[in-house]
């Protein structure tokens, strides 16, 4: 029986880390996690808000998704799309999904956010 979503892992190429951090972490308000020692060897970092966790892993041969993403649920989001647009990100609004605002958004490696808060 599944109970939880524990994490979810995106990819980024090699050496990404310091070009997420600033993202992750500045940007979306998130915090860095040390991965345990044997896992960051490989590479890759991992960031945490509350209960969402996201990791990312180093693809050698990395490309972006270009549907593939992670659904965040934000609070205010008006206020959440300015922050990212006032940090140079962009910010493309989807009214296609009912009771819901809903904007798309990538990090600086080209991978596919989607931020929503339920209208109702």
């Amino acid at each position: 029986m599944l109970t939880a979503l524990d994490h979810v892992q995106l990819a980024a190429p090699p050496g990404a880390e310091d070009l997420l951090r600033p993202y992750y972490v500045d940007i979306l308000g998130m915090t860095e996690v040390p991965k345990p020692p044997v896992l960051a060897a490989r590479g890759g970092c991992w960031f945490q808000a509350g209960t969402v966790r996201l990791h990312f892993g180093a693809e050698a041969d990395f490309r972006p998704a270009r549907k593939a993403h992670p659904g965040l649920r934000v609070t205010g989001i008006e206020a959440y799309a300015a922050r990212l647009a006032s940090h140079g990100a962009k910010v493309i609004w989807d009214d296609d999904l009912p009771g819901h605002r809903r904007f798309y958004s990538e990090d600086p490696v080209g991978n596919r956010l989607e931020f929503l808060e339920p209208t109702g």
